[in-house]
């Protein structure tokens, strides 16, 4: 049996609570919000703080306000609550769809928005029990020296498995990060680090409090890869959103893929070649394999990494389709074996 490491456990009832305590506390602590990643991660003894603090008792990190276009949603939200709020749907879809393929049920019903986005990074070298990561002398990310992914590089290869951000991505989200000195507002597609161990640039006393975004006018869908159909982490994810003219005309497009590095990647080259263009046949197949190219996933995940390259202009594709309103539901029942949202 795995247990915890002891650790002081504190109970903050505000934010400003909260961010004195990370203040003092630094490096050494850890806002707990679900702890479906953190607890199990403690037991293996990836992470070990020596303080974690809950935030469920900050009724303002629970909420979620929609205020015509625009959302706030606090950083306590659970993913099932998001999955199932028909306010998050239209513009917001690719949001519900990402939180709704998270895990399982019973996972979704304790795991929050904050934790899914702040959620560390993953390879099949790091996330092993503690006796096993010691007899091969550890990794690069937790207590070795040699990322073995690429034993030849200084850099952890660990791969952002987070379903969320890069449907935040899409839809140009901003997180509020608050600390002791003030807050700050970032666009989720900065908040990431290219580098598997400081993967995210929330600061140790910073606390993410809340998401912020903006859905007018937009239509957006998320499509996940996985060998099963509940549970797994992404081998691949791909987040497309896109605002589109009455006449059929992309007027904006943002497509971002996940899973295949150390943060999700927005593909540039296919959102620029969709703007000004209609979702045909043609236009969908050249993005996909403009958004495919930047697709460079390694051996540290579940299935072959070059069949998760040569699948990714596939996922985007589908991703496009549904955007310009095909029936997609046969192939995620298929693909994703959920039923569409």
């Amino acid at each position: 049996m795995m247990r915890l490491p002891h650790f002081e456990f504190r109970t903050p009832r505000t934010l400003e609570e909260a961010a004195h305590i990370l203040d003092g506390e630094g490096a050494n602590a850890m806002p707990l919000a679900g702890g479906t990643d953190l607890l199990p991660n403690m037991k293996r003894r990836q992470q070990v703080p020596r303080t974690l603090m809950s935030l469920r008792h900050i009724g303002s990190m629970s909420r979620i306000e929609c205020e015509s276009s625009a959302v706030r949603l606090g950083a306590c939200i659970t993913l099932a609550d998001i999955a199932s709020d028909s306010r998050l749907r239209n513009g917001l879809t690719a949001l519900a769809q990402a939180a709704a393929q998270v895990a399982t049920p019973q996972i979704r019903n304790m795991a929050t928005l904050g934790g899914n986005l702040c959620l560390d990074t993953r390879c099949n070298y790091y996330d092993q029990n503690y006796e096993w990561r010691k007899s091969i002398g550890f990794c690069l990310k937790k207590d070795g020296t040699t990322c073995w992914v690429a034993p030849g590089s200084s850099k952890c290869m660990a791969v952002s498995s987070t379903d969320t951000a890069p449907a935040l991505m899409a839809l140009g989200a901003r997180v509020r990060l608050v600390s002791r000195s003030g807050e700050r507002q970032v666009p989720v597609s900065d908040l990431y680090n290219n580098d598997g161990i400081n993967y995210i640039k929330r600061r140790p006393d910073e606390l993410l409090a809340e998401v912020l975004l903006n859905s007018q006018g937009w239509k957006s869908a998320y499509w996940k890869l996985r060998r099963r159909g509940s549970f797994d982490f992404p081998v691949l994810s791909v987040a497309a959103a896109a605002q589109i003219s009455a006449q059929g005309v992309v007027e904006d497009a943002r497509i971002v893929v996940g899973a295949v590095a150390c943060l999700p990647l927005i593909a540039t080259e296919a959102n620029k070649f969709l703007r000004g263009r209609s979702l045909s046949q043609e236009t969908i197949a050249e993005a996909a394999s403009l958004a495919a190219r930047i697709a460079k996933p390694l051996d540290n995940t579940d299935f072959g990494m070059t069949w998760r390259k040569r699948v990714t202009a596939e996922f985007v594709a589908y991703a496009l389709r549904e955007l310009r309103g095909d029936d997609m539901r046969p192939e995620r029942m298929l693909l994703a074996r959920v039923p569409s949202i």
